[in-house]
């Protein structure tokens, strides 16, 4: 028995050789990017190859141990067995769903915002609940986090913020966030100890290269700049480094106040805004697409996704999927691996 289908060995081995190649070619790393990007692209499919060729090792011992288990019908040989089973499946399982991050910006880092709804203090402690969790998801994949902008709430929580999180297919498995998420809690918030419903809108884009071919025309863009105001007083500037970029045609804002130059913020600032006008192309794309086919399916950043609730009972659902989670606090701790395979396999 042997392993395949989504991963075709012979072909990424071949990648790996090509892309080698390259990289001993004179000029190299004339661009630093580029050379980056390739550096980022060699290791990536030489830890799925890695990793395949790990599984399909696995996949021998498992087979020569079931066949000694028939042979001595022992019981804990059986039973160690069944649990070596049930913990490759879970790596199985696993990487798959990297397979099915195949489409062109599944691979790239991943620009996500947090935004209140209605509710004031109570919408935006929730977005802080989620900002932590998405903060521990990342870790607990070794992605690293960035906040390129921050504005705190006026009594607790935040009003509004944006992470560039940078890890080998971090958009892939984050567009599976984007969408409303709804709360239902006893908020701490109120004296009276009443349930409360509170909603956020995740976004969340692709960050580009800089050779991304989206025109943007300058006369189009109304740049501000000003003070710095970062999270919990960090990166507190007494320059106007913080940039804020509104293409008028759309009314599409971004805000960038992560560095202390406000060059190098202009520039963050201007690949979330090519990101955020290519994914509304898309979806303007996509929705076009399904009015000709007559489908009634709801297309954009206001999709109610998933609940979380806390009180009368717990449980989080999501409801592309319908997959439901017991463990709340699990879910809060960044355990959102369950909600974005389901969404994956359910897009299949």
């Amino acid at each position: 028995m042997t392993l395949g289908g989504l991963f075709d060995l012979t072909e990424n081995k071949a990648r790996i050789e090509e892309l080698e190649q390259i990289m001993t070619e004179p000029g190299f790393w004339d661009s630093q990017e580029t050379a980056q990007k390739t550096i980022n692209e060699v290791n990536g499919l030489k830890d799925l190859v890695h990793t395949f060729e790990q599984h399909e090792e696995d996949l021998e011992n498992l087979e020569v141990s079931y066949e000694l288990v028939k042979e001595e019908n022992d019981e804990e040989l059986r039973e160690e067995l069944e649990s070596e089973v049930k913990e490759l499946t879970g790596k199985l399982n696993a990487f798959e769903l990297q397979m099915l991050l195949s489409e062109p910006y599944d691979k790239n880092n991943a620009i996500l915002e947090l935004h209140p709804g209605a509710g004031g203090t109570e919408s935006q402690d929730w977005a802080s609940m989620l900002l932590r969790m998405y903060n521990r998801w990342a870790s607990d994949k070794g992605f690293k986090v960035e906040t390129l902008d921050y504005l705190p709430g006026d009594e607790a929580g935040v009003k509004s913020v944006t992470l560039l999180i940078k890890g080998h297919n971090a958009y892939g498995y984050l567009k599976a966030e984007k969408g409303v998420h709804r709360l239902v809690r006893i908020s701490p918030f109120d004296s009276s100890g009443r349930r409360h419903t509170s909603f956020v809108s995740c976004d969340v884009t692709p960050e580009f290269d800089n050779d991304v071919d989206i025109e943007v025309r300058t006369e189009d863009l109304k740049i501000d700049t000003y003070r710095s105001s970062g999270a919990g007083g960090q990166h507190v500037n007494t320059t106007d480094s913080a940039v804020r970029i509104t293409h008028v045609p759309t009314n599409t804002v971004v805000t960038c106040q992560s560095e202390r130059s406000q060059i190098k913020n202009r520039e963050q600032a201007m690949k979330m805004l090519k990101a955020k006008l290519y994914q509304a192309e898309i979806e303007k794309q996509q929705q076009e697409l399904n009015e000709i086919r007559g489908e009634q399916k709801e297309i954009g950043w206001g999709s109610q996704i998933r609940s979380y609730v806390f009180h009368p009972y717990s449980m989080v659902k999501d409801h592309r999927t319908n997959m439901e989670v017991g463990n709340v606090q699990g879910v809060m701790d960044g355990d959102l691996d369950p909600f974005i395979d389901a969404f994956l396999r359910s897009n299949l």
